[in-house]
């Protein structure tokens, strides 16, 4: 443990960003799954519900900075193209 008062403070806020990190990447991996498993089962309305959901949590975890935004923007894309390609 750091001996130093503002590096003890950088150990607990570096500890509670990181907890918030891990939350919000957990978050949006849960949207994705979802999706996909919509996708799998052939619900289209399921599936195109779990999309709007997912569709506003992955780039608010970007705006975050928890994803960089080439990457949500494909996790987005993949999700869309995958639900739209169900009949």
């Amino acid at each position: 443990m750091a001996n130093i008062k503002s590096a003890k403070k950088r150990v607990v806020v570096s500890a509670k960003k990181a907890a918030r990190n891990k939350a919000i990447r957990s978050n949006v991996k849960t949207v994705v799954t979802n999706v996909e498993k919509a996708v799998a089962s052939g619900d289209k309305a399921a599936a195109e519900s779990a999309l709007k959901v997912a569709t506003v949590a992955i780039p608010k975890a970007c705006s975050k900075g928890i994803l960089h935004a080439n990457n949500a923007a494909r996790k987005v894309s993949r999700l869309t193209k995958a639900v739209n390609a169900m009949d």
